[in-house]
């Protein structure tokens, strides 16, 4: 009987593993979804036709794809205020909330942007409100002017349009 026991017990064991496994994965999934992402970290992989920006800027609007890029629009208007204060700081050229990092080279390591030279882009920090970082929002400029919006630290991007 004793054996049965100990049976159940990982039994148990294992199930409520697989639960809690169903569990991150659904909520990863909806998180990635979501605008309040704090992913910070730096993924080498990353699909473009992936990204929702309308899901990870909170309801944020968009139509078509950029042919440059083939990556989603989305409207500077839809995306979280924060973003339209910096977007006009990148304008004015400062100053940056950030300055150690803002205005600074964007190296596109992921690989998700075109494929430029050295330099070509700049990463500003859009502040997240309650974050007690830099959170994970940024908008990315490249040096033709065109702005990139990523919410969830460089995962996905999409092409802002004003």
């Amino acid at each position: 009987m004793a054996r049965l026991g100990k049976r159940n017990s990982t039994l148990s064991l294992v199930l409520a593993a697989v639960v809690a496994i169903a569990g991150y994965a659904m909520a990863h999934h909806s998180s990635s979804d979501s605008s309040d992402s704090s992913d910070s970290s730096h993924s080498a992989g990353g699909s473009r036709s992936s990204y929702s920006a309308g899901a990870a800027s909170g309801d944020a609007g968009h139509a078509g794809t950029d042919s440059a890029s083939g990556l989603p629009y989305v409207d500077l208007s839809s995306l979280p205020a924060q973003a339209a204060d910096t977007v006009d700081l990148i304008d004015a050229g400062g100053p940056f909330p950030y300055p150690d990092h803002d205005d600074k080279t964007f190296g596109n390591y992921e690989g998700l942007l075109p494929e430029e030279s050295s330099g070509y882009y700049k990463e500003y920090t859009v502040p997240t409100p309650h974050s007690p970082d830099r959170g994970a929002r940024r908008i990315i400029k490249g040096a033709d002017g065109t702005l990139y919006w990523t919410a969830d630290h460089y995962e996905h991007f999409a092409v802002i349009k004003r």
